[in-house]
């Protein structure tokens, strides 16, 4: 096992994980309501691509951290790997705001990029729009929530809180890998209504 990397105090931890994760989330909510009129001189949705991007490489260390603590009993690597999530994941926020600022929404079946989903455009994409809106409709939902189990199982990783933290591991980690592994599926269902 490996020592603690900061002071324990809960209290505050609570304070400042509950403001972020609610800054973060009115942030991405009330953002992705505007579209800036700006042109930036590039295609604006290399930021979509660049979050499938993380998405997939964040899924990947999730799974390789997963295997370093249970099959390699090695903490330090899997304490780095988790850091390394927690940064993509700050890169991701960063650029996933970029994207909606810039791009403004994209409409699951709207090939004519009118921004309205026309019956005959629904009747065209048939069942994938079904599919594309149930694998949103879950990765939304969970991005939503997750945020504040990801801080807290990492606040008690780095408090060396070993029990707390593998408790809370065993909920936050396959929703983390969730969300994570379905960003790149709803990147490549949306990405061709792009316009």
């Amino acid at each position: 096992m490996i020592g603690a990397s900061i002071k324990k105090n809960d209290t505050l931890a609570k304070q400042l994980i509950w403001v972020f994760s609610f800054v973060v989330f009115a942030a991405v909510v009330l953002l992705s309501k505007f579209k800036l009129p700006i042109h930036v001189g590039f295609n604006v949705h290399f930021f979509a691509t660049l979050n499938a991007f993380i998405n997939a490489i964040t899924a990947c260390l999730l799974i390789a951290a997963l295997f370093v603590v249970k099959v390699s009993k090695n903490f330090f690597l899997h304490k780095r790997i988790m850091i390394a999530c927690l940064v993509l994941s700050i890169v991701f926020l960063v650029s996933y705001i970029a994207h909606h600022l810039l791009a403004g929404e994209a409409k699951f079946g709207d090939a004519n990029h009118d921004g309205i989903v026309s019956a005959s455009e629904i009747a065209q994409v048939g069942s994938s729009r079904t599919v594309y809106l149930a694998i949103l409709s879950t990765h939304i939902f969970l991005a939503t929530i997750i945020l504040p189990f990801i801080l807290f199982t990492a606040y008690r990783g780095l408090t060396a809180e070993f029990p707390k933290h593998k408790k809370l591991a065993r909920i936050t980690w396959p929703l983390w890998f969730y969300v994570a592994a379905t960003g790149p599926i709803v990147y490549e269902l949306i990405s061709p209504y792009y316009y």
